[in-house]
């Protein structure tokens, strides 16, 4: 059991769920069956940093590029989206979650973009944990969106190009809105970003799960955050204080919290 020190947790958590298609194969199934499974996991993934109050969670739901997998796999994602959605919605308005998309989200079919705004629109003023779902997402495209917009600006007068700079580029990326990720996870054994966020994993910490996404519990969950708090972050600098210094993973964590306990006073329901 993971013991977690609640002073030291990540404020942003980002999830690339990996490793459904290849759960469903290893069973005879259909890829479908393992994204249904891990829509389970997303659940109960969800309502654990929930419980343990972390600010931001940003899941990698639907990459850019998995619009060029098979046709009914891409039916079948939208219509487990869509559900998700639907029947989230509830505990995402009473548990105080603010719900947002980023990526290309105009090109989601528009009955699940009807439900996504839906949702977003009512969770808005939710003072809680956000929860981003990257859709019809590229990090590499995001970048290049910023770019285009930074282009019209200064071709249109209104910007100089000496005063392109990074918080520039910064605040044109909407994943970023809340906050760059201080963690990263990757779950399913493949050690790569896969186009994720990468402007704001500049100082991420990375951590790589051999375990499959519809398999992945809330232990798995504590154990990368375990990680993140054995690790110090230098952001390219040397330590100078115990202010910078992480604790270590042999010290003893006061005010902890395991899975079996909940910090936060409104846990999720059905947790």
């Amino acid at each position: 059991m993971t013991t977690l020190d609640v002073r030291t947790l990540p404020k942003h958590v980002a999830i690339t769920m990996d490793g459904n298609g290849r759960w469903a194969e290893q069973r005879g199934r259909q890829r479908i069956v393992g994204h249904r499974a891990g829509s389970q996991t997303v659940r109960r993934i969800v309502r654990a940093a929930r419980r343990l109050g972390l600010e931001q969670l940003t899941l990698y739901a639907f990459s850019e590029q998995n619009w060029g997998r098979p046709q009914d796999e891409v039916e079948g994602l939208m219509a487990l989206l869509q559900d998700f959605l639907l029947s989230e919605r509830e505990d995402i308005l009473n548990n105080n979650i603010r719900l947002r998309g980023v990526g290309n989200l105009s090109k989601l079919p528009e009955h699940v973009r009807e439900v996504m705004t839906s949702v977003a629109q009512a969770s808005q003023h939710n003072g809680g944990m956000v929860l981003s779902l990257a859709l019809s997402y590229g990090g590499r495209e995001e970048i290049v969106e910023a770019a285009r917009s930074l282009a019209r600006q200064a071709a249109a007068g209104a910007l100089r190009p000496e005063a392109i700079d990074e918080e520039a580029v910064r605040a044109l990326l909407p994943s970023l809105e809340y906050g760059e990720p201080d963690l990263m996870i990757r779950t399913g054994g493949e050690q790569r970003i896969s186009n994720f966020l990468l402007w704001g994993s500049a100082y991420s910490e990375l951590y790589f799960s051999d375990v499959l996404w519809p398999d992945y519990s809330v232990e798995d969950f504590y154990a990368a955050l375990g990680a993140f708090q054995g690790r110090q972050r230098r952001f390219g600098l040397v330590p100078t204080g115990p202010d910078v210094v992480m604790p270590s993973v042999e010290a003893p964590l006061r005010r902890g919290v395991s899975p079996g306990s909940s910090p936060c006073q409104t846990p999720l329901s059905g947790s």
